[in-house]
C-alpha cells in the first residue's frame, strides 16, 4: 500500500503513521497536506494520512479546504488521534537568550506561542513547510547562528541536532486528530462509534435563524452534531461553506434522513466521509 504523508522524513505525521500501524506502507513523501490528499486522487498513493484537527489551534484549514475542493474525488476513511510532543532543537547546545530566529510549520508555531512570547521573546519565527524541513534547514545552518527549529524527537536524532528542550507546547494534553483519506467509493470497516463528516453551503433563504433551522434537522432526529465551522468560498466576500462532523454511519436511519433534510434547505451538500472513530484502514 501506498501511503501519502507531509514529508520529509521525521514530521509528526510520520510518527502517527508508525503509531497508527502505518508504517509497514510504501512512503509518498509531499510538500504540503494538500498535496498528499492530491496524490491519492490521482492514483499515486492507494491513502493519504492528514492532520486535520488540533485540541489547541482547531481545524487545519489546508486540509478543509482540499477536501472540499476534491468531493467526490477521495473520501475519509479513518481517523487517528496522536498526542504531539514539541520539541525546541538546534544544530549544538545553545542558550535560549542567544536563539534569534525559531522555525517551525505554521501549526507548532502557533501552539508554542506561549512559549515563544515568554521564552524567547526575542527571537523572530518563519513558518516553513513542515517540522522535519525545518530541523533539517536548523542542521544546514553555520555552526554558531543563533537559529533554532520546533519540532519532533525523531526529527533532531535524524538530522543529528541537539534537543534544548523537551515539550514545549502551551497545553500539556496536545493531540492532533488525523484522518486516512482513500479514493472515493473505497468503503470504510470497523467496530465501534461511527461519524459522519460533511461540507455545505449556501443556504436557501438567507433571513435569521436560517442556520439553526438548517442544523435542526440534525437535532429534530437526535443526531448530535460534535464540530460546526465555517469557512469562506474564497469565490466571494460574505459566501461561507460549513463543515460538520455528526455522531454515526450514513447507514443509520436518523443520520440519512438528517442529510436529506439538510438537502432541501441548501444549495449543495457533500459527504467527506463516514467512518468509525477508531479504525486502521491500512490493514
Amino acid at each position: 500500500m501506498r501511503i501519502a504523508y507531509l514529508g520529509p522524513a521525521g514530521t509528526f505525521t510520520e510518527d502517527a503513521l508508525r503509531a497508527a500501524g502505518g508504517a509497514a506502507g510504501e512512503a509518498v513523501l509531499t510538500t504540503t497536506v494538500s498535496e498528499a490528499i492530491e496524490a491519492v486522487r490521482d492514483g499515486r498513493a492507494d491513502r493519504a494520512l492528514i492532520p486535520f484537527e488540533n485540541s489547541i489551534e482547531g481545524s487545519v484549514r489546508p486540509a478543509l479546504d482540499t477536501l472540499a475542493r476534491l468531493v467526490g474525488e477521495v473520501t475519509i476513511v479513518g481517523e487517528h488521534d496522536h498526542p504531539v510532543r514539541i520539541n525546541l532543537i538546534a544544530r549544538s547546545e545553545i542558550g535560549l537568550e542567544d536563539i534569534r530566529e525559531v522555525i517551525s510549520h505554521a501549526q507548532p508555531l502557533a501552539q508554542c506561542a506561549e512559549f515563544l512570547r515568554t521564552e524567547l521573546s526575542g527571537a523572530s519565527t518563519r513558518a516553513v513547510e513542515s517540522t522535519a524541513e525545518a530541523v533539517r534547514l536548523v542542521s544546514e545552518s553555520e555552526s554558531g547562528e543563533a537559529v533554532a527549529a520546533l519540532g519532533a524527537l525523531s526529527a533532531a536524532e535524524l538530522y543529528g541536532c541537539t534537543v534544548l528542550r523537551e515539550s514545549v507546547e502551551d497545553e500539556g494534553e496536545n493531540v492532533t486528530r488525523f484522518v486516512w483519506v482513500a479514493p472515493a467509493g473505497s468503503k470504510a470497516e470497523g467496530e465501534g462509534p461511527w461519524k459522519t463528516s460533511l461540507v455545505f453551503a449556501e443556504l436557501g433563504e438567507d433571513h435569521p435563524g436560517a442556520l439553526v433551522s438548517a442544523l435542526h434537522e440534525f437535532s429534530s432526529r437526535g443526531v448530535n452534531l460534535i464540530r460546526i465551522e465555517s469557512r469562506p468560498r474564497r469565490n466571494e466576500l460574505g459566501r461561507y461553506m460549513f463543515f460538520i462532523d455528526a455522531e454515526g454511519s450514513l447507514s443509520d436511519a436518523d443520520v440519512a434522513a438528517a442529510v436529506e433534510g439538510l438537502r432541501s434547505q441548501a444549495e449543495s451538500v457533500d459527504i467527506l466521509g463516514s467512518y468509525p472513530v477508531a479504525a486502521n484502514p491500512v490493514e
